[in-house]
């Protein structure tokens, strides 16, 4: 599958940008798709997931009640809202397909770990001013 993150850009403390990610493929029904942030000196870490059959979402502490993790499974693109941004969500965000379908149990905690997802597309820079 190939993954291509945008929407990013430069925004004022508490604004908004939505991003999105586009497929190759019809991934985002058959596997638990995630968001991931790299910041600059920083590991990559979890942003937000959502479980193959769209029934469950998972946040970060630090983004949970702020970004919105959303699909459009005809459009073959996955989103990422995210309002209320602080200079430390500046980042380089990446999608990513995990290795667990529909058919896998328990991915909540799962879906967090970076080393789970063997997909990644190219990131798009977020830069969030103060």
């Amino acid at each position: 599958v190939q993954l291509q993150a945008f929407g990013g850009g430069l925004v004022q403390a508490g604004g908004s940008l939505r991003l999105s990610c586009a497929a190759s493929g019809r991934t985002f029904s058959i596997y638990a798709m995630g968001w991931f942030r790299q910041a600059p000196g920083k590991e990559r870490e979890f942003v937000a997931a959502m479980s193959a059959n769209g029934a469950n979402t998972y946040y970060s502490d630090s983004v949970r009640g702020r970004f919105t993790i959303s699909r459009d499974i005809a459009k073959n693109t996955l989103y990422l809202e995210m309002n209320g941004l602080k200079p430390e969500d500046t980042a380089v965000y990446y999608c990513a397909q995990s290795r667990y379908s529909r058919y896998s149990d328990n991915v909540a905690d799962l879906v967090r770990l970076a080393s789970n997802y063997p997909d990644w597309g190219l990131g798009t820079l977020v830069t969030v001013s103060s």
